[in-house]
């Protein structure tokens, strides 16, 4: 069907459905009244609030090449064409977004490709923010996890481990890449013996940070990349407000793209608390 003829064909459908919703309004009004307040929440067993682990992404969201990682062109107006359409093009290494095994292997599983039982995993948050208040370049130990699994028992089966620096804070600028005079980003990460310490002795599923990177800033190798995802682990990087859920107890969900053979991508990420 030509353009001219979708869009025709939608204003009409919008016309008629508008006469249809007018007289169905009242009815569905007093029906609403009776009913809404024994409906029950919409909410997953067992947790009583959702808190949003993701950024809004928009070209001016920093990233770690410090080029912007997406780019909008409205294609379709609703003044004009009855409806509103963009086309995107983007990196899928920008925004709160996973980091699937193939990002950093030849042959690893793409984003389509990982487990749905893994995307629906226990969350651990290790605190670290009064540490990087003091130095940007603090990283996630074995000490650090040592003391979690002290106060909170042994990490879950499939568990999501993420990283509190408090960096959410300077994502509105410079500060979050955080770029010294000679180009070197400074910002917290995961340590490789906590990261190995985590391959070896539990199963926790993902890493995440609230920092661009896996790594802390001024890596070279790449290391916690490297030792993470070729074993069949993913990454999310870039969350938000991870002050905000316990450090035990909450279920994170996230909503992974799926686009074939991705190396990953821009994701919701969701804490059911």
């Amino acid at each position: 069907m030509c353009d001219m003829c979708v869009m025709n064909a939608v204003k009409e459908r919008m016309l008629s459905r508008r006469d249809f919703f007018r007289a169905g309004a009242a009815a569905t009004a007093a029906a609403a009244v009776s009913t809404v307040a024994s409906a029950p929440a919409a909410m997953a067993g067992g947790h009583g609030a959702v808190v949003d682990l993701t950024h809004v992404y928009d070209p001016a969201f920093p990233t770690y090449f410090g080029q912007p990682g997406i780019a909008m062109e409205q294609k379709f107006n609703f003044a004009e064409h009855g409806f509103n359409l963009f086309e995107m093009t983007l990196n899928e290494h920008t925004g709160t977004h996973i980091d699937a095994p193939l990002h950093f292997s030849a042959d690893g599983a793409s984003v389509d490709e990982i487990a749905v039982e893994n995307l629906v995993v226990p969350l651990c948050v290790i605190h670290i923010h009064e540490r990087a208040a003091g130095n940007p370049d603090a990283q996630v130990t074995p000490d650090d996890i040592k003391a979690w699994i002290a106060r909170n028992g042994p990490i879950p089966e499939r568990a999501c481990v993420a990283m509190h620096s408090g960096w959410e804070a300077r994502a509105g600028g410079a500060g979050f890449r955080n770029a010294d005079d000679k180009g070197v980003m400074h910002f917290p990460g995961f340590h490789i013996e906590a990261t190995q310490m985590l391959l070896e002795e539990t199963s926790a599923s993902a890493i995440g940070v609230d920092t661009l990177s896996l790594d802390y800033g001024p890596s070279q190798d790449f290391v916690t990349h490297y030792a993470w995802l070729p074993a069949g682990r993913y990454g999310i990087e870039n969350l938000k407000n991870l002050g905000r859920v316990p450090e035990a107890g909450a279920t994170l969900v996230v909503g992974a793209p799926t686009h074939r053979g991705g190396s990953g991508g821009p994701a919701r990420i969701l804490a059911l608390v």
